[in-house]
């Protein structure tokens, strides 16, 4: 598990849309501090109100210099047709090989409703160096962050 103080792994995937665009984490760094929002899956209830409560603090994080990214195992159209349905300006970066959620540790499975090696939720603040700021991992998946905690640490990142 990444925890404050190391170094972020980077990962390479793939924009949330239709249009396949290739996305590097390494490009993104230096630009001010980064979050990473895992999320397990598009249009479930718990997935669409984080997305739609980072969207509606967009501003906040901009305003802090903040690039914000929420990533998933679905699909780019799934993310594409996610991201417009319920308004988010923000990119949406499919991890469907599953790189980036392994690589920060998150891997789970729901039998239940058929999901497997998908993301469990959990935000991450990444410095201009790249190094990991703050990290919140899910105790349970229906579990949303705290907000604010994640703004206050953009601000000090």
């Amino acid at each position: 598990m990444v925890s404050p103080g190391d170094s972020a792994p980077v990962f390479s995937a793939t924009n949330g849309t239709s249009d396949h665009e290739d996305f590097d984490l390494d490009d993104h760094l230096g630009d001010g501090p980064v979050v990473l929002a895992f999320f397990p899956g598009a249009f479930t209830p718990p997935c669409t109100n984080e997305m739609v409560a980072l969207q509606e603090r967009l501003g906040e994080f901009e305003a802090a210099g903040a690039t914000v990214f929420g990533v998933s195992a679905d699909s780019p159209f799934s993310q594409g047709a996610f991201r417009e349905e319920h308004g988010i300006e923000f990119d949406l970066v499919s991890d469907m090989a599953g790189e980036a959620i392994r690589a920060y540790g998150l891997e789970m499975d729901i039998p239940d409703l058929g999901l497997f090696d998908i993301a469990n939720r959990a935000v991450f603040v990444l410095d201009d160096g790249g190094t990991v700021t703050y990290s919140w991992v899910a105790d349970d998946p229906t579990n949303e962050p705290d907000y604010e905690a994640v703004i206050a640490a953009v601000e000090d990142a």
